[in-house]
């Protein structure tokens, strides 16, 4: 690099003689070049001769360009030579010729197409870097090359290291210039066949892109997905990169989009879509510049294709920017709805974006845009007015762009009604579907409409005037909206409108009707309140009605005129014009004196007349005949004169079937008399009385003239003078006859016709049996049983009577009956019935603010009804009467009056013991204060009054609390200065809990304690409410005292009650009591805020009531008396009472709420353990609501500890306060619920504190560790503990648990810790970490800080090392003792880790330890291969340094006799391993001498082990084994001695080293095998079973192994011995399967001959022996042969014969068809004769016998083999020994196929013999 570098500079400074003869040298060079040798020449020679260019000198520069070209037709053709990229790219930085600027890149260019894929990927990242200062030609090169190396690198992933160099591209320009090079490629798409540039881009573009070589297919996929992963890599904010992904996203390639959309979600939805720029180029993409005449055609930018405009016209509707971006909006807008490539979804998302423009575009573009876009909506529309081709949505999005057109620009439509009759128009033709959208739209240009000219408007009036009546109610929906909105509500037409619209089939289009004519929900609304809104004039009104319909002045006697309306038209048409009226008359009173008003009245009567025609509805009648009387409430001169000429047309009204209508009818008759001559009303009384006397009426026609009589004998008694005494009394006693005969009903009624006269005048007495008698004392004993009969309305109606018929009463005798009469009433349960008891005691009482002429001529009902008690303001609602203290009777009289109700009420009622009269005594009170509070008499009771109400606070009858509370503020209202203080400071006292109630009950036995229910019921399941069967139940207890504990009870329950009642009052005073209640705010404020959260639901309605009527700025309250409000409801929170508890924790959740650091800071830990006591609260609904105060405090918690939303001082402080806490005391609860809170938020805090949570880290993280195992459900321990039992793998369960627990939110939170730990933290986390790793309990624990440790270490790295010594001290130990599986796996993975960064003497000492663990128990071994295979798979690198430690041990341990132990090596030999054989030979000697050293060890579990490893070895490398003779002789030296368990080891070991080594061994010492024959040997005679069956099967092989023919005399005596020993005959008994198994089960008892082992060592002979020692030997063979093939044998015995027999016969035919000497074969020949007579039979007994078919092909096959030697037996010798009839018969009975067939091959063999012999004879 450094030769290269300074090449140039060298260059320089030679004279351009010298450089010419140097570079001519070097082309000399380079032409006597080979290919292999070219690149090395190459790094030099290119640099040199690229920098001689700046050389001045012609020459030079020729033969600078002579090189060139041989070097490019040297490399053409030979792409694997490289050329010195970074050379040249150093040349091209620091060159400043042009010329060699330009060579350079085309080299640079040819270089990165032959670089190494990991230089190019280095490089990439630099070329890019300062690219916008280089000539723009240089650019496109370098940006393609770029672009194909992150293709070819990138397209899966970006490391991190490469992503830090690309983060250096920081300059703007530079990276400006890649991005939007990266953004043209993303737009690229592979040309069409047409030809022309891709939608997105230029042409100039698209070449800049593709350069030379054309882009398709896989590398163009590549490129793009490498271009965004790069981008992604590079962090730049979402706007820059906002349209790169967009245009991924819109790709035609499915990865590429995939990767695009992903990338918008996580890296780019938090763009500022309102950035301009960003809007721009998103415009850009969208339209291009095609239109642009100025432009190149090269230049000119293409629009996007479809489904790229489909996003970005979602990105534009969510823009504000984009709405104002004239003209890009409009021209965007158009090319949606008329572009040629437009489509449907395109034409949708236009009138969307519309819709966008037009609600959040600036009102000066818009006053360009709208109506051009207007105009572009209704040609939509137009043109496809008829098609379906025009989507919903388009059509929805354009009638919402009119819509919203017209609330922003109403000029527009203002000066003509076509945009709405076209709307109109739509909302009867369009389908279902569009039209609540075009009613929206319709309602929306109502607006536009207003302030209009008045052509305009007349238009609107017809145009809404045809479609308030049509079919579609959308359209009559919006003709009332119209009607309402459009117009003032003096404005005729439009209230015409709303009347029609009354009667609409639907609620809705009625109730808008309705409020047009302002008789919506508030309809009971005063003249007074409805001063404020402007009605049209009667007259104007009624002018307008009747032009529409004339005939509505019809009306006829018999009332037989049609209807030309709806009833209900009819009643609206009567209720607004009546509202007309009155607000006419109110506004001016002298009108009433106008002949034009009262021309209109007459009208307006007539009209009403109309309304009452037979087939009106009730309703209408009702409302028609009460028009009437209120008409004549204001009007009586004219009413009466009116209808005193249509008196017959009244009368038959009174037979109307609605009582209503009636009541009304007979008080127009009373009005009407008034105008009636003396006489002429007379005569009408006696009709009157007619028609209700006799019998057999009609209810309807007897209550009509009823209540007539009352009407008109009251009016005519008020007239002077007066109707005749005795018409008088004939009428009352008429109306006595019927109370006394009649029904409760017809009585009531008669009742309320003899109050009526009774108002106007005294009654007069009646005789009875010549004697002069009231009316009262007539009717005492009546009225008394109608008081207490069951007709509720009957009784109001009486009792009101009977107050006024004491209106003008003076007996005192008569005032006692009707006071009597009224008390009686004093325990009705009826409310209805009390209030108009009160009504009745106010009447007597005197100054009620009603007169005579309000009851009887106007549509009055009650005063109860009037004020409306608790529901209305009895002040405003009683304004409009007046008293008329002139008309009662004798003030005498009227004083005893008093004096009798007063003592009544306060000595008896109002402090009685049963509930039913105090409530009765509250309405009465109540109804005397409200109806006669400024009587002189009420002032001066006002205290006493006031007691009583403050008194009844207590109540738990709520219609008494909420009365007296209601009378508390009638009192204060009434009251002077003083008494509102005593009245404010009693209500304080209340409310605070500090008050006394001033006067007790006493208590009998029926008075009621409780209410029914609310303690339960009684031992017996009886009631319990009085105070009887409290005490009987505290007696049946045997606990009398309990009694008092009862009475507490009841008190805090009035105690409650007062509050709320006094709740009630102070609503109402608070209003009025102003500054005289601050200063008691600051006491009442922290308890109002705990009672609105009280459990009962009534209480926190009276204290919301309070609450409203005291605070004008709730929130301004709560916040300066937060601290107060905090230290009350904390202290509340642990009181006594569950309700203060309950209603405290709701208070404090929602208080807390929002609250900042410095509100809550100083309160957050008391909040949080108020919360967890709430949640182990012992009452249900308390615990509910700490849940829910819990969850509150938690969310506030959260906020105030994440530092993205609270000063990081703030929450470091937070964190402070809540963590420890929850640590030490939330997770470690006994309560679950408060456990699982914790952790969520512990978890939570992790998460969004960051890093303020790592001065908590070390305590964070052992906590969460330690609760993996102490929140983890019991039931698992459990079944853990029992999984043996019943048949679950302990492994399984415990890879369960620990699954279940890295699920939950606790191992969350330490993955979150993970993320902020750094350098600092260890100092506290790790020695916190090494005791818990010793100390920890638990599985989920131990593993968990192991699996922590190990994460840990991964995100520290080599940070860890101080505390590495630390960490292995305290691990390796426990990786030793742990007994878990998965706990010492977790445990040896973070040993692993933690080595990896150790020192290097820490990494010997740990792996020699490690690998000592091999030589342990059973423990210690698995131990040390968990390490070992984490060592391998994670400190690889560490490890590979120590193979010579490890590779001996884990070869040894493979061959444990455990077998899980043994796999687990195993597995562990072929991870570390590449290959058997070379890995053994590479570890030969280290091998040999762990497995000497193991031999000669104590350990008999070690001999075996490398008895096995031998065995492996001698089987792996066969005669390549290079110690076998260390190994041999190690073997021999175990041999002798005592027998242990598994020594067989040994001897298999010997064996296969004689297999392997069998050569060698006798090279290096030829006596040695003759040693190991004789070791083995001793060995076969051993006494133990499986020892000797090894040392057989030992002796077989070194026989077979070393071949020696003299270890067959060494041997085979001893083999005969055996033999005989074994045989049946000699031990007198055959070995029954039961010995064997015996045998098999006890070793040692055990002194068998396995003799089919012995017979393979006499196989194993006959193969290495000669033939004349085995023909010498043929009698002791003959004998091993007949004595194995014996029945006493089991059949493995007598295949192992079969095996020697096939084996011999192989040797004795092999030497016959070999040997030429005479007598060798004579005696051969002896031989196969006797195996042909003696053993054949043998074998055919064993087929015949054993019914094995493995036996009969191996004897089938063996008599084959001694057949065929039958040939070699002499005529003379040859026998007929009947075999062949013996195989023939076997063959008959054989099953087996392949036993058969070769049982007849014998037959052939023996019919050869014969023949052949007989041939010889």
């Amino acid at each position: 690099m450094a030769e290269s570098s300074s090449a140039p500079a060298a260059a320089a400074a030679k004279s351009d003689a010298e450089t010419e003869e140097l570079l001519d040298r070097m082309l000399t060079r380079l032409a006597l070049c080979d290919d292999s040798k070219l690149q090395a020449l190459l790094s030099k020679l290119l640099p040199l001769a690229i920098s001689s260019l700046s050389s001045s000198s012609q020459l030079v520069r020729n033969k600078v360009l002579e090189i060139l070209s041989h070097v490019n037709k040297r490399v053409k053709h030979e792409p694997e030579i490289a050329l010195p990229l970074t050379e040249l790219w150093t040349m091209y930085m620091e060159a400043a010729n042009p010329m060699v600027k330009n060579f350079c890149i085309v080299y640079i260019e040819m270089a990165f197409e032959r670089a190494p894929l990991k230089e190019k990927e280095s490089m990439s990242p630099m070329i890019v870097v300062n690219i916008s200062k280089l000539p723009q030609q240089h650019q496109e090169i370098l940006m393609r090359i770029a672009t194909k190396v992150i293709g070819e690198c990138y397209a899966s992933r970006v490391d991190n290291e490469m992503a830090a160099k690309y983060k250096l591209v920081n300059d703007s320009h530079d990276r400006d210039l890649f991005l939007e090079f990266c953004l043209h490629t993303i737009l690229y798409q592979p040309p069409a066949q047409g030809g022309g540039s891709p939608p997105g881009l230029s042409i100039a573009q698209a070449n800049r892109v593709v350069g030379k070589v054309p882009l398709k297919g896989d590398m163009l996929l590549t490129r793009k997905l490498g271009i965004l992963n790069v981008v992604e890599a590079m962090e730049l904010s979402p706007e820059l990169v906002y349209p790169l992904y967009l245009a991924a996203s819109a790709d035609s390639q499915e990865p590429v989009v995939k990767r695009g959309e992903e990338l918008i979600k996580r890296k780019a939805s938090g763009a500022n879509l309102d950035d301009l720029r960003l809007i721009n180029r998103l415009f850009l993409l969208f339209t291009g510049t095609t239109g642009a005449e100025n432009t190149a055609v090269d230049s000119r930018v293409n629009p996007g294709n479809a489904t790229l405009k489909v996003k970005l016209m979602a990105v534009f509707c969510r823009s504000i920017t984009a709405a104002n971006s004239f003209p890009s909006t409009l021209q965007c807008i158009f090319d949606c709805i008329y572009g040629n490539a437009t489509t449907s979804r395109l034409k949708q998302l236009g009138m969307e974006f519309t819709v966008w423009v037009f609600k959040h575009s600036k009102l000066d573009q818009l006053k360009l845009m709208g109506p051009l876009i207007l105009n572009g909506i209704v040609k939509l529309l137009d043109n496809y007015s008829s098609s379906e081709s025009v989507g919903r949505d388009t059509r929805t999005f354009s009638f919402q762009a009119i819509g919203l057109l017209a609330q922003r620009l109403p000029q527009l439509f203002r000066d003509k009604i076509e945009m709405a009759t076209r709307l109109f128009h739509a909302l009867k033709v369009e389908s279902q579907s569009l039209r609540f959208i075009i009613q929206e739209a319709t309602n929306s240009l109502a607006a536009a409409y207003m302030g209009a000219s008045a052509a305009v408007l007349t238009e609107l009036e017809t145009l809404l005037l045809n479609n308030c009546q049509v079919e579609q109610s959308e359209a009559r929906f919006c003709a009332l909206r119209w009607a309402t909105s459009v117009s003032d509500s003096q404005h005729c037409p439009s209230r015409f409108i709303c009347m029609l619209g009354a009667a609409d089939s639907r609620l809705d289009i009625r109730e808008i009707a309705l409020e047009g004519l302002f008789l919506g929900k508030d309809v009971g609304r005063t003249i007074g309140q409805n001063l404020d809104r402007r009605y049209p004039k009667v007259g104007e009104m009624l002018d307008y009605i009747l032009k529409q319909q004339p005939r509505l002045l019809d009306s006829y006697e018999m009332r037989e005129q049609k209807l030309l309306f709806p009833s209900q038209v009819y009643v609206a048409m009567i209720k607004f014009l009546l509202k007309c009226f009155e607000a006419e008359l109110v506004q001016n009173s002298s009108i009433g004196r106008s002949s034009e008003f009262l021309s209109s009245v007459e009208r307006m009567c007539l009209l009403l007349e109309h309304a009452m025609a037979f087939e009106g509805s009730v309703e209408l009648h009702s409302t028609s005949s009460k028009a009437l009387v209120s008409i004549g409430s204001y009007l009586p001169e004219m009413v009466s004169s009116h209808f005193a000429t249509r008196i017959s047309w009244l009368k038959q009204l009174l037979n109307h079937v609605d009582m209503d209508t009636r009541e009304s009818v007979a008080r127009l008759l009373g009005i009407a008399s008034s105008s009636l001559p003396l006489t002429a009303s007379s005569d009408l009384i006696r009709g009157l009385i007619s028609s209700f006397s006799g019998a057999n009426k009609r209810f309807e026609v007897q209550h009509g003239a009823l209540c007539a009589t009352g009407y008109v004998t009251a009016n005519c008694v008020s007239r002077s003078p007066s109707i005749q005494e005795e018409l008088l009394k004939n009428t009352l006693k008429c109306l006595v006859d019927i109370v006394n005969s009649e029904t409760a009903t017809l009585a009531s009624i008669s009742m309320q016709a003899l109050g009526h006269i009774g108002l106007s005048g005294p009654l007069p007495s009646l005789v009875r049996d010549s004697s002069s008698v009231s009316i009262l004392e007539l009717l005492n004993e009546k009225l008394s049983k109608l008081l207490s009969g069951d007709d509720t309305k009957a009784v109001q109606k009486i009792v009101i009577s009977i107050g006024h018929m004491c209106v003008k009463e003076t007996s005192a005798s008569n005032m006692k009956i009707a006071l009597d009469l009224i008390f009686s009433l004093c325990r009705s349960k009826v409310e209805d019935i009390l209030f108009a008891a009160g009504e009745a005691l106010s009447f007597l009482w005197g100054g009620v603010p009603v007169t005579a002429d309000v009851i009887l001529k106007t549509n009055y009902t009650s005063l109860s009804m009037t004020s409306n008690f608790l529901m209305g303001d009895m002040k405003s609602s009683l304004s409009n009467y007046s008293s008329d203290e002139k008309n009662v009777g004798s003030e005498d009289c009227r004083i005893v009056v008093r004096d009798t109700i007063s003592k009544k009420l306060f000595d008896v009622l109002l402090y009685s013991n049963r509930k039913e009269e105090r409530c009765a005594g509250t309405v009465w009170l109540l109804s005397l204060t409200m109806y006669c509070g400024h009587h002189p008499t009420i002032q001066k009771m006002l205290p006493e009054i006031q007691e009583a109400f403050s008194h009844l606070l207590g109540e738990q009858h709520e219609l008494t609390q909420e009365l007296a509370s209601q009378g508390m503020s009638i009192v204060y209202e009434l009251g002077d200065t003083s008494m509102k203080k005593n009245l404010v400071d009693a209500l304080v006292t209340t409310l605070t809990g500090s008050g006394k109630r001033k006067r007790a009950i006493k208590l009998v036995e029926d008075s009621e304690v409780f209410q029914e229910g609310t303690i339960g019921e009684s031992l017996s399941g009886g009631k319990l409410s009085t105070y009887k069967e409290l005490c009987n139940l505290a007696n049946e207890m045997g606990q009398p005292d309990l009694i008092y504990k009862f009475m507490d009870l009841a008190n805090y329950r009035a105690s409650l009650n007062s509050k709320r009642g006094a709740a009630f009052g102070f609503s109402k005073i608070a209003k009025q009591a102003g500054d005289a209640l601050q200063p008691h705010l600051r006491l009442l404020i922290p308890r109002l805020v705990r009672y609105q959260y009280d459990p009962d639901k009534n209480v926190q309605d009276a204290m919301a009531h309070i609450w409203k009527s005291l605070v004008a700025d709730p929130k301004r309250t709560i916040d300066e008396n937060l601290d107060y409000i905090f230290d009350d409801l904390l202290i509340q929170c642990g009181s006594r009472l569950w309700r203060s508890r309950e209603a405290s924790c709701l208070a404090l959740a929602d208080i807390i709420q929002g609250r900042k650091f410095d509100q809550v800071g100083k309160h957050l830990k008391k909040i949080w353990v108020a919360a967890f006591r709430a949640m182990d609260d012992i009452k249900e609904t308390v615990r509910n609501a700490g849940d829910k105060l819990c969850r509150a405090v938690t969310s506030l918690t959260i906020r105030l500890c994440d530092v993205s939303l609270t000063e990081a001082s703030n929450a470091s402080q937070s964190m402070d306060i809540v963590l420890p806490f929850l640590l030490a005391e939330g997770i470690l609860s006994k309560v679950d619920s408060i456990r699982k809170a914790s952790i969520g938020v512990v978890m939570k805090l992790a998460k969004g504190a960051g890093v303020a949570v790592r001065p908590h880290l070390s305590d964070l993280v052992c906590c969460m560790l330690e609760s993996l195992s102490s929140l983890e459900d019991q039931g698992l321990n459990y079944v853990e503990l029992h999984a043996a039992n019943v048949g679950i793998q302990t492994e399984k369960l415990e890879n369960l648990r620990l699954s279940i627990a890295k699920g939950s939110p606790m191992w969350e939170t330490l993955d979150l810790c993970i993320n902020v730990v750094d350098s600092k933290s260890l100092e506290m986390l790790v020695p916190r970490l090494a005791n818990l790793v010793r100390s920890g309990v638990g599985l989920n624990t131990r593993v968990g800080v192991a699996t922590f440790i190990n994460l840990l270490v991964q995100k520290v790295g080599v940070d860890i090392r101080p505390y590495s010594n630390m960490l292995l001290r305290s691990l390796f130990p426990v990786v030793k003792e742990e007994k878990s599986t998965a706990a010492k796996r977790a445990f040896a993975g973070a040993l692993a880790i933690v080595l990896k960064y150790s020192t290097q003497s820490q990494a010997q000492k740990l792996i020699e330890d490690t690998a000592a663990l091999h030589t342990g128990d059973r423990n210690a071994q698995i131990s040390c291969v968990y390490l070992l295979k984490s060592y391998s798979s994670i400190a690889s690198d560490v490890l590979s340094g120590y193979n010579t430690v490890i590779i001996p041990v884990i070869f040894m341990s493979r061959f444990e006799d455990d077998k899980h132990i043994s796999g687990l090596f195993e597995e562990l030999w072929e991870e570390s391993t590449s290959g058997e054989r070379i890995t053994l030979q590479l570890y030969m000697g280290e091998i040999v001498s762990l497995i000497c050293d193991s031999i000669a060890s104590s350990s008999w579990a070690s001999k075996r082990k490398s008895a096995k490893a031998i065995c492996k070895l001698s089987e792996v490398l066969g005669d390549s084994l290079s110690s076998y003779l260390v190994l041999l002789k190690s073997l021999m030296k175990e041999i002798p001695g005592r027998l242990w368990e598994g020594k067989e080891a040994l001897l298999d070991a010997i064996s296969a080293l004689s297999a392997s080594n069998h050569k060698a061994i006798s090279t290096e010492d030829p006596s040695l095998p003759g040693t190991i024959l004789s070791l083995v040997s001793s060995a076969c005679t051993k006494k133990v079973k499986k020892y000797r069956e090894a040392a057989f099967s030992c002796l077989e092989q070194v026989i077979k192994s070393f071949g020696n023919p003299e270890f067959c005399h060494l041997v085979f005596p001893m083999l005969f011995d055996m033999c005989n020993l074994a045989s049946p005959s000699k031990t007198g008994r055959a070995p029954l399967a039961s010995d064997s198994s015996k045998a098999e089960s006890d070793d040692a008892e055990d002194v068998s001959i396995p003799v089919d082992k012995l017979m393979n060592c006499i196989t194993s002979c006959i193969q290495v022996a000669s033939v004349t020692d085995i023909v010498e030997n043929r009698k002791k063979l003959m004998d091993v042969f007949l004595t194995s093939l014996s029945p006493g044998f089991q059949w493995t015995v007598k295949v192992s014969s079969f095996s020697s027999v096939k084996e011999l016969c192989s040797r004795l035919q092999s030497n016959l068809d070999d040997s030429q000497e005479i007598s060798l074969h004579t005696d051969t020949t002896t031989f196969i004769h006797e195996l042909l007579s003696s053993v054949s039979p043998k074998l055919v007994e064993c087929i015949s016998t054993i019914k094995i078919s493995q036996v009969h092909i191996a004897a089938s096959e063996c008599l084959l083999e001694i057949t065929q030697l039958g040939r070699y037996v002499s005529a003379t010798t040859w026998t007929d020994i009947g075999l062949k009839g013996e195989i023939a018969q076997l063959i008959e009975m054989e099953k087996n196929e392949q036993a058969r067939s070769t049982l007849k091959k014998c037959i052939e063999n023996l019919e050869k013999s014969e023949q052949a012999n007989a041939n010889t004879k």
